[in-house]
């Protein structure tokens, strides 16, 4: 899967759908774009506010681009979460555990193991052929015995 088939697919296709699997390439692509889309609205707004001189604070086009930016973020966050949890499941392990991860990040201290988990866990490649979240998202032809 490619970078704009993973973003199509993600923020088309799947946008809320938190069941079935995704593979590593939907994953990391869908947040490459993430990234660069924040870095794009981040350099932008930089500029902006550079080029108003910081008089009489900020200046309404860099107002404009924060506005922006939060909408973007507040559409992309169900897809990113829903992405997360089909990653998850690419690994056999419920998206509840990630909900679970989540709030022990907001520990101090615990939080830098549980992004480290989080992390690891969408590193690794998914179960090969089908498991109980469904078939595998590179071989759907594959079968494999769920319970074997």
């Amino acid at each position: 899967m490619g970078f704009t088939e993973a973003v199509r697919t993600v923020l088309r296709e799947k946008y809320a759908t938190f069941s079935g699997r995704a593979s590593r390439s939907e994953y990391w692509w869908y947040y490459l774009f993430y990234c660069l889309a924040l870095f794009a609205f981040g350099i932008v707004g930089i500029g902006i506010a550079a080029a108003a001189g910081g008089e009489n604070g900020f200046s309404s086009l860099a107002i404009g681009v924060m506005v922006i930016a939060g909408l973007f973020v507040l559409a992309t966050i169900l897809p990113a979460l829903a992405v997360q949890v089909r990653r998850f499941h690419d690994r056999n392990i419920s998206g509840w555990w990630y909900l679970a991860l989540v709030i022990l990040g907001l520990v101090p201290y615990v939080g830098l193991i549980a992004s480290i988990a989080i992390f690891v866990i969408s590193v690794l490649p998914g179960t090969v052929g089908a498991n109980k979240f469904g078939p595998d998202p590179l071989r759907p032809e594959v079968r494999a015995e769920v319970f074997a």
